[in-house]
């Protein structure tokens, strides 16, 4: 049997497999029935933070999907931090989840089907390689924060018993903004959409929107291509820091943020291409072929797994 996080490029869907991708305010759910059909469903979270109710809300609409009478494993994609004693360390989306017992919420949802979750950042990462057909991938997902995950071997890195990947708190840049994990400099903090926004702002010296932030690029107003250019760099240096250790074939870009800003991809693959040593270049880097359904599919591709 294969261990959870090895691709299995081309694999037939498993009878009865359900991926869900948790997010912040969505929830999205992937099911695959065991006569082929696929059933994808979705619904915002109400504007409670109460966790009970979340999961009573979440019950409610799996009890209306027609494809989970014949679910026998099912993969969740989660952005939280879930400790070793399957209890959710901290999700700042949800802040009421903190403390919540995450392994049996689930399973008490699921009798009788195997259950697995992993990070949405190393699931988007999963797919993402499986979509391109390369074992070994870095995946990065700039949008409200920035994700991410690595594929070495067709395997999840760390791996799923070990951990997520966490690029978003890649410092790289010691004097950088305030992260809301409490240091300075993560990537997250300096790359991200609203980070990106942040700065911006400083340098226009006014409160700056993201079709602003397109506009003035499209019009390479100095403030705009500014504000991307740090974005780009320090997205940049995350990258060629972990091909430094890892040398992954390629590394892919996505998420919201990189979605909606054309002129990101270039700005990165130039500051990635300068960071290139002698007889060490940097992976080359493309766009994430699965856009916003990169955690969804990874989570399937985890319940096939199990």
């Amino acid at each position: 049997m294969p261990a959870p996080g090895d691709l299995q490029p081309g694999a037939a869907p498993a009878p009865g497999c359900l991926g869900i991708d948790v997010g912040g305010t969505k929830v999205a759910f992937r099911a695959e029935t065991g006569d082929g059909r696929i059933e994808e469903s979705s619904f915002v979270w109400g504007p409670h933070r109460d966790a009970d109710r979340d999961l009573a809300d979440l019950a409610a609409h799996l009890r209306a999907l027609p494809g989970l009478t014949d679910v026998r494993a099912v993969g969740v994609a989660m952005p939280a931090t879930v400790g070793p004693d399957e209890r959710i360390t901290a999700w700042p989306s949800r802040p009421a989840w903190t403390g919540l017992a995450l392994g049996p919420a689930l399973r008490a949802l699921f009798p009788g089907a195997a259950v697995a979750w992993a990070d949405d950042g190393d699931l988007g990462a999963l797919a993402e390689a499986d979509a391109a057909d390369c074992p070994h991938l870095l995946y990065l997902g700039v949008g409200t924060g920035v994700g991410g995950g690595l594929v070495l071997g067709g395997a999840l890195c760390p791996g799923p018993s070990r951990g997520s990947f966490e690029i978003g708190h890649l410092v790289v840049d010691r004097d950088g903004p305030e992260c809301v994990c409490g240091r300075r400099g993560c990537l997250q903090a300096t790359a991200s959409g609203p980070a990106t926004l942040a700065h911006a702002a400083s340098l226009r010296g006014t409160p700056v929107t993201f079709d602003e932030l397109r506009t003035g690029l499209g019009d390479r107003l100095p403030w705009a291509v500014a504000a991307l250019d740090r974005t780009a760099g320090a997205l940049a240096t995350a990258i060629a820091s972990v091909a430094e250790l890892v040398r992954p074939e390629r590394a892919l870009l996505g998420g919201g943020f990189a979605a909606g800003v054309p002129d990101l991809l270039d700005a990165v693959t130039a500051h990635l291409t300068s960071l290139g040593r002698p007889g060490h270049p940097t992976p080359p880097l493309g766009p994430a072929r699965l856009g916003g359904l990169s955690s969804l599919r990874g989570a399937v591709l985890l319940a096939r797994q199990l």
